[in-house]
């Protein structure tokens, strides 16, 4: 008998755990739709790697 209500608890413990991760995950989910349709992170991420690439070539036409 205490070995059936420990199985119990033991799987609504797992079950809790994995409904908790999923819910951080559509949080993340969400927040990453919100900042992506925004443009903001995206335009500044193309940023920096057009400033990078730039840079570079610029150091490879002085160097060269």
């Amino acid at each position: 008998m205490l070995q059936r209500i420990n199985n119990f608890f033991r799987k609504s413990q797992i079950g809790q755990g994995i409904v908790e991760y999923a819910l951080i995950l559509a949080f993340v989910v969400a927040v990453a739709v919100v900042l992506g349709n925004n443009g903001g992170i995206r335009n500044a991420v193309s940023n920096i790697f057009n400033k990078t690439q730039t840079q570079l070539n610029t150091e490879a036409q002085a160097g060269g």
